[in-house]
């Protein structure tokens, strides 16, 4: 296949050494605003994978370069743009989370795609990761029999650069976001209500951007589930991405193994001996191998997305919903946020 790839930062980069090594991957056509930044990754995705073709075009020709399929990877303010440009040239098209900055984008482009045939898979890569799908599993099978409780948790080993914090949306948005679409995707249940709170023992540099380095929130399900979701920046034992599923006849957890980013207080207890992971990179990079393979899947016409806009614009509604609720310290129900 012949792959494009827009935004070569942080998460381009990783994306770009993921596609070269994948075997559905002939050509990667790689690009990105600042100068330099393409040509200078081409080189090391040559040495990397010497059998994958890679091309450097500028932005402005990506999408007349004969694509099978694009993936965006640019900073949040240029999703819904790439989006856009890619349903209406008729290619199939993968974009990270979010969709857009804003609530009323991302519903702008839910219609977009819903009048179009052209695919659109968001990443949300947990719906990838195998401790996410067996408790997935868990809940349709019958085998927890009926689910009370869940406990979801996005734990980031360090705080993000002071620059990111004003362009993330907040913690919900950017952090809590990935819980619940997890949440939807485990449970196949939609988030009723919320009441969220977030505090500050970090770094100035998020209250003065009118954020918060930690967040929680009680989050009911349209069939009277209970979910405990906590977020912060700070969880120096490591990154710590868990979903803990309770039902009346037993408990399964996903990312309950040794790479756990804690300690127990109990004598005689070696779990979790380590080591830890320490990124969300590492922590999920099997999935973001199984999420770029299911895209291929869905560009060739052999599979629908696993992860539509209108999927992600449901989490995008309740990370609003929190997000309100801390600002007004009340609850709020999903009914007061607008959706397609």
């Amino acid at each position: 296949m012949r792959i494009g790839l827009v935004g070569l930062g942080r998460i381009g980069a990783f994306h770009a050494e993921t596609l070269v090594a994948l075997p559905a991957v002939e050509t990667l056509v790689i690009t990105d605003a600042r100068e330099g930044a393409a040509d200078e990754l081409a080189v090391r995705l040559r040495e990397i994978a010497p059998d994958t073709r890679v091309e450097v075009v500028p932005p402005e020709e990506l999408l007349a370069a004969g694509l099978d399929g694009l993936v965006v990877a640019t900073a949040t303010n240029g999703h819904a743009e790439w989006i856009r440009r890619g349903i209406e040239g008729g290619v199939p098209t993968f974009c990270e989370k979010p969709v857009a900055g804003g609530l009323a984008e991302t519903i702008e482009l839910g219609r977009l795609e819903a009048a179009s045939d052209v695919p659109v898979h968001i990443g949300h890569q947990r719906r990838f990761d195998a401790g996410f799908r067996r408790a997935r599993e868990a809940v349709a099978s019958g085998e927890l029999g009926f689910v009370h409780t869940i406990r979801a948790n996005t734990h980031d080993q360090a705080p993000p650069p002071a620059e990111f914090i004003p362009t993330s949306g907040g913690i919900f948005r950017d952090c809590g976001v990935h819980d619940f679409d997890a949440i939807r995707y485990v449970t196949g249940r939609e988030i009723a209500s919320v009441y969220a709170v977030g505090a500050n023992k970090g770094a100035d540099f998020f209250s003065a951007a009118g954020d918060v380095d930690t967040g929680a929130a009680v989050l009911t399900l349209d069939d009277d589930t209970l979910v405990l979701m906590s977020t912060t920046r700070y969880n120096g034992g490591g990154h710590d991405v868990r979903m803990e599923v309770m039902g009346e006849r037993g408990t399964i957890t996903a990312g309950l193994d040794h790479s756990l980013a804690m300690t127990s207080a109990e004598p005689d207890v070696d779990f979790p001996r380590g080591p830890q992971k320490w990124s969300f990179m590492e922590r999920f990079l099997p999935a973001y191998q199984a999420e770029l393979t299911a895209f291929f899947e869905v560009a060739a016409g052999r599979a629908p997305s696993p992860c539509t806009i209108a999927d992600a614009l449901e989490a995008f509604r309740v990370a609003d919903a929190c997000e309100l609720s801390r600002a007004e310290g009340r609850p709020v129900a999903m009914t007061e946020i607008e959706g397609l």
